[in-house]
């Protein structure tokens, strides 16, 4: 079965309708079926925040998609840990010269980890890393 990481911006553009990538977003997840998608914890910590202040709407929804996440069987969701941090922390420190985030090095260990190299996103980042975005 195809395994697809899925990025904070594609949970983001997925949920918020107003989001520049929402069209884009539901493009692409019209073209899932059969996948098995994976994220990890660092990245939907990064969904809540992003929508902490966005309204009571906003929040919710994003609360509803995170349940929702946890309690789907096409869903891996890898979990926060003191080996997930050291692993995305050594990376973030061997690349000095890019501008990676250290969920964004999270991600790309658990994606080498899962054998994936698709990734719902558009931050290029990923591509640098030798990762196709999907969005």
């Amino acid at each position: 079965m195809r395994r697809i990481f899925v990025d904070t911006l594609y949970w983001i553009a997925i949920t918020h309708r107003k989001d520049q990538w929402h069209q884009a977003a539901v493009q692409a997840s019209r073209t899932l079926g059969g996948c098995h998608l994976v994220t990890t914890e660092e990245v939907l910590t990064e969904v809540l925040n992003a929508f902490s202040e966005a309204g009571r709407v906003l929040r919710q929804e994003a609360v509803d998609l995170v349940r929702d996440l946890h309690a789907d069987p096409s869903v891996t969701i890898h979990p926060q840990s003191n080996q997930t941090f050291l692993s995305g922390f050594s990376l973030y420190q061997a690349r000095p010269d890019k501008g990676y985030s250290l969920t964004d090095c999270i991600s790309m260990e658990a994606m080498r980890q899962e054998g994936t190299s698709e990734i719902l996103t558009h931050d290029n980042h990923f591509t640098q890393e030798g990762f196709t975005i999907l969005l």
